[in-house]
């Protein structure tokens, strides 16, 4: 691989955003991990895009792609044929992304206990 080559590969093809390093995700538990993992198809291929993206280029997307919450709670927006989901996750130290509820959308608003569950999680995990 050649020198530009090796320039190109690290910069987005989404944005021109260089790729600075590695983020892990985690799960806050397994039961969070099959869930995510039962999304539908189109909407779990979305997902993985644009987890991939975070795992490459930080935690820093912004809308349609992901949301503050406030208090260091996002949303991850994924979609698909099948409709619209919602992941939450919060950051920990050390570039890591800590996934803590996802759930198919089947109305306009985010259900109050959807986000209620996730907030409780994401002081869970900041507060250790």
């Amino acid at each position: 691989m050649d020198k530009t080559s090796k320039r190109q590969s690290s910069i987005s093809k989404y944005a021109n955003i260089k790729a600075h390093s590695t983020w892990q995700i985690t799960y806050f538990n397994d039961r969070v991990r099959r869930i995510v993992w039962q999304l539908p198809a189109g909407i779990l291929a979305d997902y993985l895009r644009l987890t991939d993206a975070m795992a490459l280029y930080g935690a820093d997307l912004r809308m349609p792609h992901s949301k503050s919450m406030g208090s260091g709670l996002f949303e991850l927006r994924p979609k698909g044929p099948e409709g619209i989901a919602r992941v939450f996750y919060c950051l920990q130290l050390g570039k890591t992304i800590v996934v803590l509820h996802s759930f198919v959308k089947k109305t306009q608003e985010t259900p109050t206990k959807e986000i209620r569950l996730a907030r409780k999680r994401a002081k869970e995990v900041q507060n250790g």
